[in-house]
């Protein structure tokens, strides 16, 4: 069992370590924001894992089998939402710069942030793919109650840790300062990212 859980520990690290669009809307919004902001997304993003955990020990390999149209409609809504983040950051590229020096914190949207963070995880396809098919393979019929219950506190665990770490780091001061320098292009790119994966989503489904 000792092996499971480390096989289950190593495989979710990885895949949490995979640049996609969590990773891009954490960093983003502690560079641009701030720690407290982007802790928030990091609690929107667990919670969204934690659904998609919970669904996938319920089962969520067999329903997309079932209902195709599911996983369509999956892809299509979460690559809508994308684009919509991708064009709201383009938006922000393309505002005049503001004075880098003594630039104060923008306002604390904590309640948003949570809830972005829970969508973005939520739209992700990436997500379907990895709780419907590779951690599906982990928990079969005899995975019993306990392990099951194990293996959803071990990713939520994972998960928390690994974007509080993302967070914090990109929330220092030094980080903060080269965004402020470059606000626009990483806010560009930032959008360019996240609008040509939901265009991609939507053509490709």
């Amino acid at each position: 069992m000792l092996i499971l859980f480390a096989t289950v520990a190593m495989v979710h690290l990885i895949a949490l370590m995979s640049p996609g669009p969590d990773f891009f809307f954490i960093s983003q919004t502690a560079v641009s924001r701030s720690r407290r902001d982007a802790l928030m997304g990091v609690l929107g993003i667990t919670l969204g894992v934690a659904v998609w955990a919970a669904v996938a020990l319920l089962g969520l390999h067999l329903l997309l089998q079932k209902m195709r149209w599911l996983h369509s409609l999956i892809t299509v809504g979460g690559g809508l939402y994308l684009c919509w983040l991708g064009w709201q950051l383009l938006r922000a590229a393309r505002r005049p710069a503001a004075p880098t020096e003594n630039a104060p914190d923008l306002p604390a949207h904590g309640g948003r942030t949570f809830l972005r963070g829970l969508f973005t995880n939520l739209a992700n396809p990436k997500a379907v793919i990895y709780f419907g098919s590779v951690f599906s393979l982990f928990v079969g019929d005899n995975i019993t109650a306990g392990v099951r219950g194990g293996l959803f506190i071990l990713v939520i665990g994972e998960t928390l840790l690994w974007f509080s770490l993302v967070a914090l780091v990109f929330a220092l001061p030094v980080m903060r300062r080269g965004y402020q320098r470059m606000a626009r292009w990483i806010d560009g790119v930032a959008g360019v990212f996240f609008t040509g994966f939901g265009l991609g989503l939507i053509i490709s489904r």
